[in-house]
C-alpha cells in the first residue's frame, strides 16, 4: 500500500471517529431541545440545523506542484493522482420556526403533548411531562409527516393538537 493510500485511509478513519453519538432524534442522548430565541414582539423561535451530507467520489488530487520559471514557462507540469475526494450531496441547512415560549412549555403542556400524540398513534411511552427521547421521536414523526423534520415542538403543531389557542386574527 502506498504512503498516500495509507494517509487517505487514516484520514477517513479519523473523520469517521469524529461523528457525535446521537440517539434516534438526532440529539445527544438525554439532551432537551435547545431553548428558543425570544424576539422583540414576544414570540419565540426555534432553530433546526441539518448538517451537510457528503459522499466520496473519485477525483484527481495534486500530489506534486508544477515548477514554473520566472518568465512563466512551465518547467515541470503538476502531477495528479486519482483518489476519493469528498463532494457535498446536500449542503448544511437551517430552519427557523415559531415555538411555544419557555414559560408555556410546562410539564403539564408536555404531558398533554404526550397524550395527544398517543391518541393519534405517534407516542407509546409513559406520560412523564418531560421532553425525553420517546417524546422527541414522536414529535419528530408527527411533524415530519406535515413538512417539519424537527423534534422541537412547533407552535403550529401545539395548535393543531389543540393544546395552545389560536389567536382570532390568525383564523
Amino acid at each position: 500500500m502506498h504512503l498516500t493510500s495509507r494517509l487517505i485511509a487514516a484520514m477517513a478513519l479519523a473523520l469517521a471517529a469524529c461523528e457525535a453519538p446521537t440517539d434516534s432524534t438526532g440529539n445527544w442522548p438525554g439532551e432537551a431541545p435547545p431553548a428558543p430565541e425570544r424576539m422583540a414582539d414576544g414570540t419565540c423561535w426555534a432553530r433546526e440545523v441539518t448538517p451537510a451530507i457528503y459522499e466520496h467520489v473519485m477525483g484527481e488530487i495534486q500530489v506534486v506542484q508544477a515548477e514554473i520559471a520566472e518568465d512563466g514557462t512551465v518547467i515541470r507540469p503538476p502531477v495528479y493522482r486519482r483518489a476519493p475526494v469528498p463532494r457535498v450531496v446536500k449542503p448544511r441547512g437551517e430552519l427557523r420556526f415559531e415555538t411555544p415560549c419557555p414559560e408555556q412549555t410546562t410539564p403539564e403542556l408536555i404531558s398533554s403533548v404526550q397524550r395527544a400524540l398517543a391518541a393519534r398513534g405517534y407516542f407509546s411511552g409513559s406520560v412523564t411531562g418531560r421532553f425525553d427521547a420517546p417524546t422527541q421521536a414522536a414529535i419528530r414523526k408527527y411533524q415530519k409527516e406535515r413538512g417539519l423534520d424537527s423534534a422541537q415542538l412547533s407552535l403550529e403543531t401545539a395548535r393543531a393538537l389543540g393544546l395552545i389557542a389560536t389567536p382570532l386574527d390568525a383564523l
